[in-house]
């Protein structure tokens, strides 16, 4: 099997084809940067894996805030997002700018779309800060699976799908028990116009759909579509690396067919990490809307 890295007797092998050819393997190594080399030295093809999600720790190690590149990730995109927000409201003015027109059919998506559309105007305004938060939080955090360089995903690790679904928990929580406080418990465990013998198989399921399995479902959810979206990624542009730099000869035209799977599941991918934003959102809306429900 012929080395990854071509070695030349004099810098005139050194031509513009090769260039082209090392500038790809610099941008497919950007793509998949763990994706060829476990570090075993075989020269082998080795995928992706789970430990991808549970980087070394960089920052004070052996302490309760130890950070790790998926940390930084994070730190990342909530000052990106804070920026692009000060940057487009700044100077905000009757007749918009292009900063100024994205951000306000962001807003108007959010608004009209998930928030009135779940919950109408009148109760959606209380709840539309949290929820327009909850959105572009957790666009932010998806989309950096996709940018070169960086290839994972803020939202790809347990903890922060958990806290988002702890969020909405308690959002609909506290809307039920203020909107109802001496009956939301009673009417969601017992609902009305049930014949009481039913209350027995009745009751438990409530228990379990409504405070239990929401936060679970909405956490896995959004964790699960991150963690296959980077698996696939990195499997195709890691195949990829791998015919072209590793194999080559016959192999590399492979190259041409895992390239391109990688730039349709990049799109893809762009896609359901818009798609998931708008699902736990909304899905947080429509909750919040049936613990406001006048059965309640």
């Amino acid at each position: 099997m012929r080395s990854s890295s071509p070695t030349f007797s004099s810098p005139r092998g050194f031509t513009p084809r090769f260039s082209e050819i090392a500038l790809l393997h610099h941008a497919l190594t950007l793509l998949a940067p763990l994706a060829t080399d476990d570090g075993s030295g075989d020269g082998g093809f080795h995928g992706p894996s789970l430990s991808d999600f549970f980087p070394p720790v960089l920052f004070f190690e052996g302490t309760p805030f130890e950070i790790n590149r998926v940390i930084l990730i994070r730190f990342f995109v909530v000052a990106v997002l804070l920026l692009l927000f000060w940057l487009g409201t700044r100077r905000m003015k009757v007749i918009p700018g292009r900063g100024q027109s994205v951000l306000e059919f962001g807003y108007t998506f959010v608004k009209d779309q998930i928030v009135y559309g779940a919950l109408g105007e009148k109760d959606g305004k209380r709840y539309l800060p949290l929820l327009m938060t909850m959105f572009f939080f957790i666009v932010g955090m998806n989309l950096t699976g996709i940018i070169p360089g960086i290839n994972l995903a803020g939202s790809s690790v347990f903890g922060l799908p958990l806290v988002l679904a702890l969020v909405s928990y308690v959002a609909f929580m506290y809307a039920g028990i203020k909107k109802h406080p001496g009956s939301f418990f009673k009417n969601a465990l017992f609902p009305p116009g049930v014949p009481w013998y039913l209350y027995f198989i009745v009751t438990p399921i409530e228990f379990l759909s409504t405070f239990i399995l929401r936060p679970v479902t909405l956490s896995i959810r959004l964790l699960m579509n991150m963690v296959a979206g980077h698996m696939l990624l990195v499997l195709c542009f890691s195949a990829t690396q791998f015919f072209l730099f590793t194999a080559g000869g016959f192999y590399s035209l492979f190259s041409v067919g895992t390239l391109a799977f990688g730039l349709a599941f990049t799109i893809f991918e762009l896609l359901v990490a818009v798609l998931q934003a708008y699902v736990f959102v909304y899905l947080t809306a429509v909750y919040i809307q049936l613990a406001l429900a006048e059965e309640h």
